[in-house]
């Protein structure tokens, strides 16, 4: 070993301060480079991880939004239609009950109408007969008043029927 020593001439003294100075600064750079850059990767590492871990976590929340958005319409699209389907037939019992009625009233006023007819016509056929009894008296009081003859009695019908 002495004669690799003198070959490359390395001096021990020297080659000692060297490692002293070398480890002093392994040591220095250990502690404010290494140490802080291990920390900045460890750190950017879990930032990422969790990142990562964060979007598989919204992409599942989105996946089960989506799919209760889904649930969603299918259930608000069926209540529509069943309440389309309810007014629907709301609105045909209430046509048929509206016509039903409307029915019964016509069949009604129609018997009121026929009934107001007959009354009328009921009056009508008193008076007539009031006033043909009326004219029968007159006519008889004036061919008994002046009966007096055969000719007088037919001018006196005559008289009767031209009025």
């Amino acid at each position: 070993m002495d004669e690799l020593i003198k070959t490359f001439h390395i001096e021990v003294n020297l080659l000692l301060a060297q490692m002293v100075n070398f480890t002093i600064v392994l040591l220095v750079l250990y502690k404010f480079a290494y140490k802080p850059i291990l920390k900045t990767l460890n750190d950017r590492t879990k930032k990422i991880e969790k990142g990562l871990k964060d979007s598989t976590e919204a992409s599942k929340k989105l996946e089960e939004i989506t799919e209760k958005e889904k649930e969603v319409l299918i259930n608000a699209k069926k209540e529509a239609q069943e309440i389309i389907k309810k007014s629907e037939n709301e609105a045909k019992k209430n046509t048929e009950s509206i016509t039903a009625e409307m029915k019964e009233k016509n069949a009604k006023m129609l018997e009121d109408a026929k009934a107001m007819i007959e009354e009328e016509k009921k009056k009508m056929l008193l008076e007539i007969k009031s006033e043909v009894a009326d004219l029968v008296v007159m006519a008889t009081e004036k061919v008994i008043a002046e009966k007096l003859d055969l000719n007088k009695d037919k001018e006196i019908i005559e008289k009767s029927l031209n009025h």
